[in-house]
């Protein structure tokens, strides 16, 4: 079998050792964390268990035709929600399809999976970027190091880790450089626009951060390169004509993910605050951990030859300061609060506020390898970078995030680079020098690994990977599947806030970044729960919002007893069924203005269209009698202890308690089952829940844990029968037979129908009905139905879908013009230069 010909070349040869070497590392951290899949310890932190396993679940799904909806319209989330934008987010790299060759049983394998291949890529890009930028010849080993160094950097291992979609701007970044240094020398203009186009599909938000840093290596490169001021606005026209026409390709995929943010509800909004210098020098550090500052940590030795630099005679002056200045002005942009803007889209993020990191992380590897590809340093500079780098590290001695394990791991490092450069500039033990670099490189990165995967389990929430619980909660809702003639609800009982997507249903259960505004304005009206401050909407488990939203089987599974703060809870899996109209319903056309009030109980009725509540009044008293005192005109204001609810409902009617600020427990009468409530306004919100059966003057015993509210009309008395009545109205007149396709809805409706028809499914932009745009009722999509139509056709398309592609049209003819021109004018100017026949 023969070498493949990038393995024959040194530059090839050493982009496969950085990869090799970076998955060794981060797997030997993970197994000594004992991490999964090494050990007992789950990896699904934050988002990557309550996001991205189950979106990567949903791809899976697609990739082997078993998903409800497609690549526009995905019907498992949220009653129905947009799916492009949240591919273009979290799917759309290529590395993703990986997870198509796991079973889907083991998608938080193949999740790891494409997580070390995009850490491998990174080394292996970053490593082929310093070879180009500078040949140093006999020292691509040298490279493969730095480029491991740089995928293993503390925001790749601390952070993006379990931010997988990261990793494609860690990728970005050196592919980026390559691109702008192609431009520069004017070289492979269709490669690099593709590199562009590739990086803004796979995750726009750190191509942003990976161009703009890019685009300062390119400056530098200008700066730096021998030629005329023309030649140099030449190669920066050129630059910037290949990141246009790159990011206009990618327009189907972005517009669509930028108008996904504007219609999406509004999330947390931080002021950003810089961390303490102390902390920051800390982050250089191994072994160290911290959500709210940078994440600096590349290993001793791309440190020290870049703290070295300045020092290095046998570099040009030039180089050996306008890259260690680069170095410090990208470091400190980091911490000032316009440039912070500028490197996050002008929008501070939710979380880390140090997103940018990975891209001064490969800015000073880039240093590194600027001082040491000409030349191996000698004593003069390693003492120089040395002594700079024993005072990084003394400033941090005041943090609190150094460690026992940080110093012992830097000086440990410092002896052995130091000693490596030592023997390479002598010659005579290559191998041991690169063995010494290597370990070095290996020891700091693995601990800080292990570190960072024992830390985030104790500072964040996590979730258990696949195993029984959801192996039985899926088998419960393939089993009592019927869609689309019902929906199959997963379960309040989640075990991640995209249930729906990790086992299958069709259920309102969803988070995201793109959680439609209209959809949490809609859950939030009917009395759903939510966390994540509204963006992670849960289960409407409730027989009124069922009928309404046609959900004809719920699963119900035990409380998750991976998440500490649950009850043992012994119920096995169970599905409840209820009939339930079809997805597409007729109602009053005069209904079609009203509007959703404050009560949950009433909003429900008003979507069901029949009144089916007593909603009565009630009395709120604490332990020693005393009565609650108002918070405003509607609530309750409770303190930590015990309270008692009083109300009176008919006989017969179930009892539902709605107390979004509540957090503690409930329990109807002395023998009721105690119901969780884990509200905390505005960030959390607990939702409607069923306290038990009965009637006559009830009394319910409230447990606060928090200061918070309950409102004054917290209770409301269900009549099942007249909810029956309601339920075979709505079937009467609601649709024969409903088609359900992956960017749209087709119903046939009775004959003589008039009024408003009504689909189950959240009013978000890009529904259009019979040509125009879908109206809506109370937040439902919904078309007006007149003249003897028996035909209802809604289609879905996401909004900037068309312009997207309009715009990668145009990209497309730009990219083909700066081939075809060229050629053309160079077979024109050959023909002139012919000799007359």
């Amino acid at each position: 079998m023969r070498t493949p010909s990038m393995l024959r070349s040194p530059r090839g040869r050493g982009a496969a050792l950085a990869a090799l070497l970076t998955v060794a590392i981060v797997c030997a951290g993970d197994a000594v964390a004992r991490s999964y899949p090494f050990g007992p310890h789950t990896r699904s932190v934050n988002d990557l268990g309550n996001q991205f396993v189950p979106f990567h679940t949903r791809l899976w799904d697609l990739l082997h035709g078993q998903a409800d909806g497609g690549l526009l319209l995905n019907w498992q989330s949220g009653f129905g929600s947009s799916f492009l934008p949240d591919f273009g987010t979290y799917l759309s790299s290529p590395f993703a399809l990986l997870v198509a060759v796991f079973p889907r049983d083991r998608i938080d394998l193949a999740v790891y999976a494409v997580t070390l291949v995009k850490t491998g890529v990174a080394a292996a890009a970053m490593t082929w970027l310093l070879t180009a930028l500078r040949r140093g010849r006999g020292r691509e080993w040298l490279a493969a190091v730095l480029g491991a160094s740089y995928a293993l950097c503390g925001w790749s291992l601390v952070e993006a880790v379990y931010n997988p979609m990261w990793l494609d701007g860690l990728i970005a970044f050196p592919l980026l450089c390559l691109a702008g240094e192609w431009a520069r020398t004017g070289r492979r203009p269709v490669l690099g626009t593709l590199l562009v186009t590739l990086a803004w599909v796979s995750n726009f938000y750190t191509a942003y951060m990976a161009t703009l840093g890019a685009a300062l290596v390119l400056v530098v490169r200008l700066l730096l390169e021998d030629g005329t001021s023309r030649e140099r606005v030449r190669g920066l026209v050129r630059a910037v004509r290949t990141v246009l026409i790159g990011i206009g390709l990618a327009a189907p995929v972005l517009v669509p993910v930028y108008l996904g943010t504007r219609h999406a509800y509004p999330g947390w909004n931080r002021a950003f605050a810089p961390a303490a210098w102390p902390d920051v020098a800390a982050r250089l550090l191994p072994a160290t951990y911290s959500f709210f500052s940078p994440a600096l940590f590349l290993g001793t030795g791309s440190l020290l030859l870049a703290c070295a630099l300045a020092f290095h005679r046998a570099v040009p002056r030039a180089d050996r300061f306008v890259w260690p200045g680069l170095v410090a002005a990208v470091a400190l942009s980091l911490q000032w609060g316009p440039t912070h803007l500028l490197w996050h889209a002008f929008a501070t993020p939710n979380g880390s506020p140090y997103r940018q990191t990975f891209v001064l992380s490969g800015l000073v590897v880039i240093a590194a390898w600027t001082a040491v590809a000409t030349a191996w340093p000698d004593r003069r500079t390693l003492l120089g970078g040395g002594g700079v780098l024993v005072l990084i590290a003394a400033g941090a001695a005041s943090s609190s995030l150094v460690t026992g394990w940080t110093y012992p791991l830097f000086a440990a490092g410092l002896v052995a680079v130091t000693g490596a450069l030592v023997l390479a500039r002598s010659g005579r033990f290559a191998v041991l020098a690169a063995l010494l670099l290597v370990g070095a490189q290996a020891g700091q990165a693995a601990a800080t690994t292990a570190y960072a995967d024992r830390q985030r389990l104790n500072r964040l929430d996590d979730y258990a990977p696949w195993g029984e619980r959801q192996e039985l909660q899926r088998d419960a809702v393939v089993g009592a599947d019927g869609w689309p003639d019902y929906r199959t609800d997963p379960g309040l009982e989640q075990s991640t806030a995209n249930d729906p997507l990790l086992v299958g249903g069709q259920g309102g259960a969803y988070y995201s970044s793109h959680t439609p505004d209209v959809l949490t304005r809609t859950f939030l009206a009917l009395g759903a729960g939510w966390t994540s401050n509204g963006r992670a909407l849960h289960s409407l488990d409730n027989p009124v919002t069922d009928a309404v939203f046609s959900v004809g089987a719920r699963v119900h599974v035990p409380r998750d007893p991976h998440q500490g703060w649950n009850r043992p809870d012994d119920r096995p899996v169970t599905v409840t069924r209820q009939d339930v109209p079809p997805l597409v319903t007729v109602r009053p056309a005069d209904g079609a203005g009203a509007r959703l009030g404050r009560s949950p109980f009433r909003n429900q009725e008003k979507l069901l269209g029949a009144s089916v509540y007593t909603v009565p009044l009630t009395g709120l008293r604490a332990a020693d009698g005393t009565a609650a005192p108002d918070e405003g005109a509607y609530d309750y204001r409770v303190r930590p202890g015990a309270y008692t609810l009083s109300a009176s409902c008919p006989a017969g009617s179930e009892t539902y308690l709605w107390a979004p600020d509540l957090f503690g427990r409930a329990q109807l009468g002395p023998s009721g089952e105690q119901v969780d409530f884990r509200g905390e306004l505005p960030g959390r919100r607990a939702g409607m829940r069923m306290l038990g059966g009965g009637g006559g003057q009830l009394e319910v015993s409230l447990r606060v844990a928090r200061p918070g509210t309950v409102p004054h009309e917290a209770l409301g008395c269900l009549d099942r029968g007249r909810l029956a009545d309601a339920v075979s109205g709505l079937q009467r007149t609601g649709a024969t037979h409903v088609d359900v396709t992956g960017d749209g809805v087709r119903a046939e409706l009775p004959p003589h129908t008039e009024g408003m028809a009504v689909l189950a499914a959240p009013r978000i932009a890009g529904w259009s009905c019979e040509g125009r745009p879908a109206d809506s009722y109370l937040g439902l999509v919904a078309v007006p139905v007149s003249g003897g139509r028996t035909t209802v056709d809604c289609t879905f398309r996401p909004p900037g879908l068309r312009a997207g592609a309009f715009a990668g049209a145009g990209a497309l003819a730009a990219l083909l013009a700066t081939v075809l021109i060229p050629w053309t004018l160079t077979r024109v100017r050959r023909r002139a230069a012919r000799p007359p026949a």
